[in-house]
């Protein structure tokens, strides 16, 4: 048996660095040889040959924050540890890239690592889309929490509808029943109309905006418009009909999470916290002990004086008890009893 790795055939490999996003990499430990192949050195900003293959080199370019991630040459070599991972590096010119890389150990018949071998992608462009969708998805449900108002795109036919999550959050349904009966959005009453005037507009495929009552999962109702509008392709057929829903018949907003409640949160000043004791009929000393804080910290967050933890404590302690903060006309903030 060889102590040297080779590389695959050279051909094949030309073949599949000639996009510039992939290389490849072997490490025998009992000659200390490494091997780059040329698609490996462009990924890492060097030309093919100018640089001595290295590991203390790759781990050089990697981004401080994710070296970490990398095992040493100790762990590789003695204890045949080498994980998938995927770090940011900084090439010599200062471009920055995202690098996953794909490592194989092969061990000697008595199990000591002999070498090990691998494969790097360039996901630079993928891992920029993901991030993009991420921050997409986040100010969906930012709107959605403020003002139940969401974009939706779905087929519609008799046989194939697909809810949006914010519906189903707001409904209480499973896809799966919405799909077995899509008019169980409706209170029961409209369902029957609902039903036939949406089967009618879709079938005419122009452009038509709804207005429905919608049996939410908190047993109560809901009126929201939405306006619906087909999206053909080349040829003129619809491919799927796009939609932008709202309530129109004032705002119940979900309980905010992440992003969006630290938001909110954020805008709710001392005189929001008066108001909501008042419509508590609560003393400051109320507050301090269905929040876990002093009445001090109450004092000074009524001020404006306190940090973002007691304020926290404090709003939701409030929320508990049945106050709601909704965002009204503009950036006022209302403070509302909900129950």
């Amino acid at each position: 048996m060889s102590d040297t790795l080779a590389f695959p055939d050279r051909d094949f490999l030309r073949l599949v660095e000639a996009h510039g996003l992939t290389g490849s990499w072997t490490w025998t430990f009992a000659t200390n040889e490494r091997a780059w192949s040329p698609g490996l050195f462009r990924l890492l900003g060097f030309e093919p040959g100018s640089v001595r293959p290295d590991f203390e080199l790759f781990l050089s370019l990697v981004h401080p924050e994710d070296r970490p991630l990398v095992e040493d040459n100790a762990q590789v070599m003695r204890d045949g540890v080498f994980n998938d991972h995927t770090v940011r590096v900084i090439r010599p010119n200062g471009s920055l890239r995202v690098l996953e890389s794909r490592g194989t150990v092969y061990f000697t018949p008595e199990g000591r690592p002999r070498a090990v071998a691998g494969v790097v992608l360039d996901v630079t462009d993928a891992e920029h889309l993901a991030g993009l969708h991420r921050e997409e998805q986040r100010r969906r449900r930012v709107l959605f929490e403020q003002v139940q108002a969401w974009t939706h795109a779905s087929p519609y036919s008799d046989s194939l509808r697909i809810a949006s999550r914010e519906l189903l959050s707001l409904t209480g349904l499973t896809q799966q029943e919405f799909h077995d009966d899509w008019t169980r959005i409706l209170v029961p009453e409209e369902r029957l109309r609902g039903r036939d005037t949406a089967l009618a507009r879709i079938a005419a495929g122009r452009p038509f905006v709804v207005e429905h009552r919608l049996a939410l999962a908190s047993g109560e109702s809901g009126l929201f418009r939405g306006a619906f509008v087909p999206v053909r392709d080349a040829d003129g057929r619809i491919e799927t009909w796009a939609s932008f829903n709202c309530r129109i018949d004032g705002v119940r907003p979900v309980v905010p999470t992440g992003a969006a409640r630290r938001g909110l949160e954020q805008a709710i000043q001392g005189a929001h916290l008066r108001a909501a004791r008042g419509l508590l009929d609560w003393s400051m000393a109320d507050l301090a002990a269905a929040s876990g804080l002093s009445l001090s910290t109450i004092r000074r967050l009524e001020e404006g004086c306190d940090g973002a933890r007691s304020r926290h404590a404090a709003i939701e302690a409030l929320r508990r008890a049945g106050i709601g903060f909704v965002l009204v006309e503009g950036d006022t903030l209302a403070v509302a009893k909900m129950r």
